[in-house]
C-alpha cells in the first residue's frame, strides 16, 4: 500500500503543499470513478446490458482503481523491491482472470478508498502542525523616522522596532520597548492564560497581542524566531521514524515475498497433489493473498505516532521524532537538574558579607580602579566594596550566580571596576584580576582544588559561614583575594549567598510521575550538597547527587541506566548537555524557544511547565497502548481470515471487506490520539 511519506513537506502555501492537496483530490476522484465503474458493471450484468457496456464499466473500475497501486508497484520494482500494492494488483487481475470481475473491482475500490482515508488520517494528524506556519505573519510594521513602514519579515533586521496593535499576531521575536498588553501564547507554549507583557519582557512570533499596542525591538531574524525553529523541529520529527515503524519497514518486503510464496504453494499443491480444479484453487489462492496482505500493519504506526506528535504540540510538548514517543513510554527513572528546572532559575543575591578583618589593596590601572584603591585605604573591606569586586570578576561570566551578582551591584548603583584575565573552572568557580590583584570566587570545592597549595587567611571562618548559609537552603561562595604577603598568601575577603525559588508545580509534578509508574527520581546538580538536599527534601526526591561536574552527571545517568529500563534527564540544555545526550530520553525546558533546549533535547516543554512532563509520559504510554491495539487488530484480522479461508473457504468479497476494514479501523484508532489531554 502506498502510504504517505513521513518526510513530506508540511508547507501549506508552497508547491509541495499544493501538490499534496491536489493529489489527494485526484485520488478521491479516482475512487469515485472506480465505484461507479464497479456498480455499473454489476447492475449491467444483472439487467442484461450489452457486454460492451458491462466490460467498459469494469475497465473504468480497474484502470482508475489500480492506477496509484500500479504506479507504486512499478516504482518499487525499479529499485528493485516489492510492496503490498503489487499484491492487490495481482489479486484483482487474478479475480478478473477466473471470471470474477466484480470481486476484483471491489478489491480495487476498497483498496483505493482505504488509501484515501489513510491520507485523510495522516493529513488530520498534520493539521495542527500546518497551522503553525499560518500563524506567522508575512510582514511587520517597522518604525522608521517616527513613521510606520510595512516591511516583509525577511527584510527586518535585529534592532529594528515594530508595532503590534490589539488583535495582531507578532511577526518576530523581540523585547517590548514601550506599551503594556497581554499576549496569548497558547499556540506556541500551551499556556491557557494570556501572559502580561510590559517593557523589558520577551515576546515571540506567532503569538497574539490582545489588549494594548506594543512597540517591540527585534532580537532574532525571521528564520531564527521561535515559531520558525519550532516548525523546523516538527518537520525533522516527522522524518525520524519510530523503532516499530523501522521494524515494519524492514519487515514489509520479506513479508510480501512470503505472501507470494504462500499463494504459489496454495495454487500448486492442490493442483498437483490433490488434483483440484484450477478455477476454485486459483480463486482461493487470490482470496488468501488479499487476506494475508499487511496493509493494516503498515499504516498502524504512522497514524498513531503522527497523531501523538500533533496532540503533544497543542499541549506545549514537542516530540522531536516518533522514536522518542515510544521510548518515553518506558521511562521508569527520571534525573532532574536543579537550577532552572526544579527551581525558577531567577537566582537572586541575598547575602553579601565582608569578613571583619579583611583588607585589600589594588595597583590602580584605571580611573575606576584608582577610585576603588582610594576607598579601600579607608579601612576594612565593606559589604558594598566586596560586592563591587565580585561583580567586576563575574561580569564576564554567563553563569546564573554571576548574573545575579552583577544585577545586585547595578541595583545598588555601585561602580563596577575593570577586570581582566578572566578564567572559569567549570562547576567550581572563577577568577580574574582587578586592579592588579587576582580575585577568586568559588565554592568550597574550588578552594580545596584550585587553591589547595596556597595558605588562606580566614578560611575556617569563611567555610563556617558558607556551611551555615547552605543549611538554610542558600547557595554560597567564598571571595578570596591576593595579599602583599611574600609567601603568596591569600585572604578570604567575604562570602556571597544566593537563593532560587522552587517551582510551584514541582512537588505535584513529582507526585504525578510516581502515579504514572516512575520508580526513582534523582537530582543531579552542580550546586552544593546542603542546598540540594534542602530542595530535595521539600520535593520528596529519592536521591541527591550534588557538586557535580558535567562529566560526573553523565556517570550518574549511566549508573541509573544499568538499573532501569529507560532513564529520562530533564535540564536546561546548557551545563546538562552531556547528561542529556547520554540519557535514553532528554527533556529540555524550552522557555518558549530557548536555543540550547530546542537543539539538544528529544522532548521540549515549550512553556517551561513541569506538569507537561507527566503528560508527555502519559501520551507516550497511550501511544504504545494504541500501537498494541492496532497490531492486535491487524494481525488478528489476518490470522482469522487466513484460517477461515483454509477451513471454511470464505469468498473473496468477505476477505476484501475484512482486509480493508481493518486498515481503516486502525487508522481511526490512531486518530483518537489527537484528542488526548492526559
Amino acid at each position: 500500500m502506498e502510504t504517505p511519506s513521513s518526510s513530506a513537506s508540511i508547507t501549506p502555501g508552497g508547491p509541495a503543499g499544493l501538490a499534496e492537496r491536489l493529489d489527494v483530490r485526484r485520488q478521491a476522484a479516482f475512487v469515485a470513478l472506480t465505484f461507479f465503474g464497479m456498480i455499473g458493471g454489476l447492475l449491467g450484468g444483472w439487467f442484461g446490458a450489452p457486454s460492451s457496456f458491462v466490460w467498459g464499466c469494469y475497465a473504468v473500475a480497474y484502470v482508475f482503481g489500480g492506477w496509484y497501486g500500479l504506479k507504486a508497484s512499478v516504482a518499487a520494482l525499479s529499485e528493485p523491491a516489492v510492496e503490498i500494492d503489487l499484491l492487490m494488483i495481482i489479486a484483482a487481475l487474478g479475480a478478473l482472470y477466473i471470471g470474477a470481475p466484480f470481486e476484483g473491482a471491489m478489491l480495487l475500490f476498497l483498496f483505493s478508498l482505504s488509501g484515501v482515508l489513510e491520507e485523510y488520517a495522516m493529513g488530520r494528524s498534520r493539521t495542527a502542525i500546518r497551522s503553525l506556519i499560518e500563524m506567522r505573519p508575512e510582514s511587520a510594521r517597522i518604525l522608521r523616522d517616527g513613521e510606520e513602514v510595512t516591511t516583509r519579515i525577511d527584510d527586518v533586521e535585529v534592532g529594528d522596532v515594530f508595532v503590534v496593535r490589539p488583535g495582531d499576531r507578532l511577526p518576530l521575536d523581540g523585547v517590548v520597548e514601550a506599551g503594556e498588553s497581554t499576549v496569548d501564547q497558547s499556540s506556541l507554549t500551551g499556556e491557557s492564560v494570556p501572559v502580561p507583557k510590559a517593557p523589558g519582557d520577551e515576546v515571540f512570533s506567532g503569538t497574539i497581542n490582545e489588549t494594548g499596542s506594543l512597540e517591540v525591538r527585534v532580537t532574532r531574524e525571521s528564520h531564527e524566531s521561535a515559531i520558525s525553529r519550532l516548525i523546523h523541529m516538527v518537520e525533522k520529527a516527522q522524518e525520524k521514524r519510530a523503532p516499530t515503524q523501522q521494524l515494519i519497514d524492514r519487515f514489509e518486503q520479506p513479508y510480501v515475498l512470503g505472501v507470494f510464496a504462500m499463494t504459489a504453494i496454495a495454487i500448486a499443491l492442490p493442483l498437483w497433489l490433490l488434483e483440484h480444479p484450477f478455477e476454485s484453487t486459483f480463486y482461493r489462492a487470490m482470496t488468501l493473498m488479499v487476506a494475508a496482505s499487511p496493509c493494516a500493519v503498515i499504516i498502524s504506526t504512522p497514524a498513531a505516532v503522527l497523531s501523538a506528535i500533533s496532540a503533544g504540540g497543542r499541549q506545549g510538548v514537542l516530540f522531536k521524532g516518533g522514536e522518542h514517543i515510544e521510548t518515553a513510554g518506558n521511562v521508569d527513572a527520571v534525573a532532574f537538574d536543579k537550577t532552572g528546572t526544579l527551581t525558577e532559575g531567577n537566582t537572586r543575591l541575598t547575602d553579601v558579607t565582608a569578613r571583619d578583618d579583611a583588607f585589600l589593596s589594588t595597583d590602580g590601572g584605571s580611573a575606576q580602579n584608582d577610585r576603588l584603591d582610594e576607598s579601600l585605604e579607608d579601612g576594612p573591606l565593606t559589604d558594598e566594596q566586596l560586592l563591587a569586586l565580585a561583580a567586576a570578576v563575574q561580569s564576564r561570566s554567563e553563569h546564573h550566580l554571576a548574573e545575579a551578582t552583577v544585577e545586585a551591584a547595578e541595583e545598588r548603583s555601585l561602580e563596577i571596576p575593570d577586570s581582566n584575565g578572566f578564567e572559569a573552572v567549570v562547576g567550581k568557580g572563577v577568577h580574574a584580576a582587578v586592579g592588579g590583584r587576582t580575585i577568586h570566587i568559588g565554592n568550597p570545592r574550588y578552594v580545596e582544588t584550585v587553591l589547595d597549595d596556597r595558605p588562606i587567611d580566614g578560611l575556617e571562618t569563611g567555610l563556617d559561614a558558607v556551611h551555615d548559609l547552605e543549611a538554610s537552603g542558600k547557595t554560597s561562595v567564598l571571595v578570596v583575594g591576593e595579599t602583599d604577603s611574600p609567601d603568596d598568601r591569600l585572604c578570604v575577603l567575604g562570602w556571597l549567598a544566593f537563593t532560587d525559588t522552587i517551582r510551584s508545580d514541582a512537588a505535584e509534578m513529582i507526585e504525578q510521575l510516581r502515579e504514572r509508574g516512575v520508580e526513582q527520581i534523582v537530582m543531579l546538580t552542580g550546586d552544593n550538597e546542603r542546598v540540594a538536599r534542602y530542595i530535595a527534601d521539600e520535593l520528596g526526591i529519592d536521591e541527591v547527587y550534588a557538586e557535580l561536574l558535567p562529566e560526573e552527571k553523565v556517570d550518574h545517568v549511566e549508573a541509573l541506566q544499568e538499573r532501569h529500563e529507560a532513564v529520562a534527564m530533564v535540564g536546561d540544555g546548557v551545563n546538562d548537555a552531556p547528561a542529556l545526550a547520554t540519557a535514553d530520553i532528554s527533556v529540555g525546558m524550552g522557555g518558549a524557544g530557548t536555543d540550547v533546549a530546542l537543539e539538544t533535547a528529544d522532548i521540549v516543554l515549550m512553556s517551561d511547565k513541569l506538569d507537561r512532563l507527566p503528560y508527555a509520559f502519559a501520551l507516550s504510554k497511550e501511544t504504545r497502548r494504541t500501537l498494541y491495539i492496532n497490531f492486535s487488530i491487524a494481525f488478528g484480522a489476518i490470522g482469522i481470515m487466513v484460517i477461515a479461508i483454509l477451513t471454511a473457504g470464505i469468498p473473496l468479497p468477505v476477505a476484501v471487506v475484512g482486509h480493508e476494514g481493518s486498515t481503516v479501523l486502525v487508522s481511526l484508532i490512531g486518530l483518537r490520539l489527537l484528542r488526548f489531554d492526559g
